[in-house]
C-alpha cells in the first residue's frame, strides 16, 4: 500500500508539479503510473488456492488459480485460502467419563476449505471455531461413556465428532473430512489398577489353561488304559481260543493215533502168533511198571499173586479179547 501511494505521488508531481520540464517528465510519469497499475492490477493465484477480492470493502469475486486482473486502488485481495486438506492438532484436554473418571484426550482434525466466500465471512476464524467445537463435542461424547467403553470406542467417538463438525462447518465454508483420537490417557492410579486387572486376568487364563491341560492329560491316560485293557483282553481271548483249538486238535490227533494203534494191534492179534506176542508184550510192560514203582516209592502195594505173572497176563488178555469181540468184562 505504501508503495502504491508513493508511486501515485511521484507520478502526480512529475505530470503537474514541475512546469518548466513538463514536456520532458510526462512520459516518465505515464510509464510510472502504468507500472503501478500493472503491479497492482495483475494477480497470479497458485494452484489449490483461492483469493477473495473486495471492491470498496464489499465482496466482489473469488480469484481462481492462474492469471487474474483486478482494478487497482478499487479492488483488493482481502483473504487468501488454501484449498488443500489441512491437519489441525486439537490440544489435550481432560474429560470426565460417565463413571466420574478423568481422561486426558487429544486428537487431530483433517479439514478442507470448500467455499472461500463463507470461509472469509462465515466466521472470524474458522480454525479456532473448529478447534473449540471439536473440544466441546469430545467432552460431550466421552461424558456419555464409561471409562472401559470410551477406551474401546475410538471409532464411535471419531464418527460422532466428524458428524457434528461437518454440520457446523457448512456455514463456515469448511468440510471436516475426519477426526482421529490420538491419545486416551487415564490417571496414574487408574492405569495401575488396569495393569493389576490385566495381570490377574492373564493369571486366571493361565490357570484355566493349565487345568484344562491336566484334565485332557487325565482323559488321554484313562483312554489309553482303556484301550490297552481292551487290547489285552482281546489278546487273552484270542490266546485262549488258539490254545483250546490247539488242545482240541491234539486230542483229535491222539485219538486218531490211538484208534489206528488199536486197529493195528487187533489186526496183529488176529494173525498167527499174534496172541503169544501180545502175551509177551503185556508181561514185559507189567514187569517194567513194577520196576519203576520200586524206584520212585518207599512204600509199595503189590498184588497177592505177584509171582504168578502168567495169571496176570491171562487176565489182561481176557480183557483184550472181550474188548475186541465187543463184550463187557465181568
Amino acid at each position: 500500500m505504501l508503495f502504491k501511494i508513493i508511486a501515485v505521488i511521484i507520478a502526480t508531481v512529475l505530470i503537474y508539479g514541475y512546469q518548466p520540464l513538463h514536456a520532458f517528465w510526462i512520459p516518465f510519469g505515464i510509464i510510472a503510473l502504468g507500472a503501478v497499475f500493472v503491479i497492482e492490477g495483475v494477480r497470479v493465484v497458485p494452484q489449490q488456492s483461492a483469493w477473495v477480492v473486495e471492491r470498496l470493502g464489499k465482496f466482489k469475486e473469488v480469484l481462481q488459480p492462474g492469471l487474474n486482473i483486478i482494478i487497482p486502488f478499487v479492488d483488493r485481495v482481502a483473504y487468501r485460502h488454501s484449498l488443500k486438506e489441512v491437519p489441525l492438532d486439537v490440544p489435550e484436554q481432560v474429560c470426565i467419563t460417565k463413571d466420574n473418571t478423568q481422561l486426558a484426550v487429544d486428537g487431530l482434525i483433517y479439514f478442507q476449505v470448500t467455499d472461500p466466500r463463507l470461509a472469509s465471512y462465515g466466521t472470524s476464524d474458522y480454525v479456532t471455531a473448529i478447534t473449540q467445537l471439536a473440544q466441546t463435542t469430545l467432552r460431550s461424547e466421552v461424558g456419555k461413556m464409561e471409562l472401559d467403553q470410551s477406551l474401546q470406542s475410538r471409532d464411535v467417538i471419531n464418527r460422532q465428532i466428524v458428524a457434528v463438525l461437518d454440520e457446523a462447518g457448512r456455514s463456515w465454508g469448511v468440510k471436516v473430512l475426519r477426526y482421529e483420537v490420538k491419545n486416551l490417557t487415564p490417571p496414574e492410579a487408574i492405569l495401575r489398577a488396569m495393569q493389576a486387572q490385566i495381570t490377574a486376568e492373564r493369571e486366571k487364563r493361565a490357570l484355566i489353561a493349565k487345568s484344562e491341560g491336566e484334565k485332557q492329560q487325565e482323559i488321554n491316560l484313562a483312554e489309553g488304559e482303556k484301550q490297552a485293557a481292551i487290547l489285552t483282553s482281546e489278546g487273552q481271548k484270542q490266546s485262549a481260543i488258539n490254545k483250546a483249538q490247539g488242545e482240541a486238535t491234539a486230542l483229535r490227533v491222539v485219538a486218531d493215533a490211538t484208534a489206528a494203534a488199536v486197529e493195528v494191534v487187533a489186526a496183529a492179534m488176529g494173525k498167527e502168533g499174534g496172541q503169544q506176542a501180545a502175551n509177551l508184550k503185556i508181561a514185559q510192560e507189567y514187569i517194567a511198571a513194577l520196576g519203576s514203582l520200586a524206584k520212585t516209592n518207599n512204600t509199595m502195594i503189590v498184588p497177592t499173586n505177584l509171582a504168578d505173572v502168567a495169571s496176570v497176563v491171562a487176565s489182561a488178555m481176557t480183557v483184550l479179547d472181550r474188548t475186541r469181540t465187543g463184550a463187557k468184562p465181568a
